[in-house]
């Protein structure tokens, strides 16, 4: 029966390398970006009788794989075992070792066995033999850089923080990462709470907000509202975008300035669109607004959460850049042209993309959450912006395809109208000069390496 192991050195103790494992969030933090994962049932934890059962995507099959653990021993090892799923047998040990008082090895152990026998293993033991590689490379990276950041602030307690926003993109990785460092996490929800529950609430379009359920939450972090890529602005969606996130920070904003016992910091996402279209001038967040609908949303966007800082509560504002995610965003819409050889630079090419992973959001708001000398805007972006050409040059490398293919201006204002020329055809060099100065480790400054991580190609030899 074939078997796969992965062993790497973790910067932890082996009592929290085996705590961040058992911790609400592991999962989430751990499946592969690339994959298409839908969870149906998650109970019981890891230890012996927790359930897991979920929905994989691959081309036009949709896998149900069902696990189950066993053979727990605290502080040691856990095991899952496959109940359901494309497997003919799957036992997949997890193993924590103590390396000294503040270092750890974490063993991974896969047995494995395919379906039709010898055949099953002539004709797939490749490719999954691959697909291992690919996972468990991508799952103990992203535990050690995990651990790593949360490590950097071990000296200050665990908070309270409440999310809106929780089940978004950002959301649902920035809640995975708090919970695997053993913060209590509360997700903000738009359906009433139960009597008695701590659980905050809100429904900014009828003006509701449950200020009681922020009491004794030690930060917030707001990324809800309207997407702004959508879709065409047109007037109704433009008022739409504009009150989701204007008026939502401000109901929130208020609520929270009336709140006694109540948060000390406020994260507010925001975006570059800030900036305006331009050109290849560098920006940092020093530099004023620039012009056009988004940069006009964006500023109202930001002294909306004025009530806050008056209160006395530190306010952050989060300039966001193009996020660079494998489960959502831009990135996933672009694989399908790139992968058929059509993709491309997107109108002249020369206009400047400000990127950023996904894991450095991440991690970037954590920072601002931790970091006491952080207030009003700080964006969140990489330290290399790149060209729409050069990013369309970098995709094709990793995808192993041309990618000379344009998207005329012409047809991105006819298919998208405004949003498609200030979104995809203007752009700004953004630098992230505050979170360079207070200390912030980016883990991917550079374009290809954060297009691999997410898509889980590895660079070549």
């Amino acid at each position: 029966m074939p078997v796969f192991e992965k062993t790497s050195a973790m910067p932890v103790s082996a009592a929290e390398l085996f705590a961040w494992h058992a911790r609400p969030g592991a999962f989430q933090r751990l499946r592969p970006p690339w994959e298409r994962i839908r969870v149906l049932e998650q109970t019981g934890g890891i230890r012996d009788g927790g359930r897991l059962a979920m929905e994989i995507d691959k081309g036009p099959l949709r896998l149900r794989w069902v696990a189950q653990h066993v053979d727990y021993q605290e502080g040691v090892r856990f095991c899952d075992e496959q109940v359901e799923g494309p497997f003919a047998r799957w036992r997949h040990e997890h193993r924590v070792e103590p390396d000294g008082e503040q270092r750890s090895i974490l063993r991974d152990r896969v047995q494995w066995e395919l379906p039709l026998g010898k055949a099953g293993e002539m004709m797939g033991k490749g490719a999954t033999q691959t697909m291992l590689e690919r996972m468990f490379h991508h799952r103990h990276e992203r535990t050690r850089r995990d651990l790593e950041r949360h490590q950097a602030f071990a000296d200050r307690p665990r908070l309270t923080i409440a999310v809106t926003g929780a089940s978004g993109m950002i959301g649902s990785e920035l809640t995975a990462f708090l919970e695997g460092g053993g913060h209590q996490v509360r997700r903000v929800t738009r359906r009433r709470p139960e009597a008695g529950s701590s659980q905050p609430y809100w429904n900014p379009e009828a003006g509701e907000v449950a200020a009681e359920g922020f009491r004794g939450v030690d930060a917030v972090v707001h990324l809800a509202g309207e997407n702004i890529a959508a879709g065409r602005w047109t007037p109704e969606r433009k008022e739409a975008i504009r009150k989701s996130r204007v008026e939502g920070t401000r109901l929130l904003a208020e609520a929270l300035a009336s709140v006694s016992s109540g948060p000390k910091v406020l994260v507010v996402a925001s975006a570059i669109g800030y900036y305006g279209d331009r050109g290849d001038e560098p920006v940092s967040e020093d530099s004023p607004a620039g012009e056009g609908y988004l940069a006009e949303v964006c500023q109202a966007w930001e002294a909306a959460a004025l009530p806050a800082a008056q209160a006395g509560i530190r306010v952050v504002n989060a300039r966001i850049g193009v996020v660079l995610s494998g489960q959502g965003g831009a990135l996933p819409k672009l694989l399908t042209p790139f992968k058929l050889g059509a993709g491309g630079p997107v109108g002249t090419g020369r206009q400047v993309m400000s990127w950023v992973a996904i894991d450095d959001v991440v991690g970037a708001l954590h920072y601002l959450i931790m970091s006491e000398g952080f207030a009003g805007p700080v964006n969140l972006v990489a330290p290399r912006p790149v060209t729409s050409r050069e990013f369309a040059r970098t995709l094709g490398k990793v995808l192993h395809r041309p990618a000379i293919v344009p998207l005329p201006g012409f047809a991105v204002k006819a298919a998208f109208g405004e949003m498609g020329e200030e979104l995809l055809l203007g752009g700004a060099r953004v630098i992230p000069k505050r979170l360079r100065e207070g200390g912030f480790r980016f883990l991917y400054p550079e374009l290809e390496a954060a297009l691999r991580a997410e898509l889980g190609l590895p660079s070549p030899a």
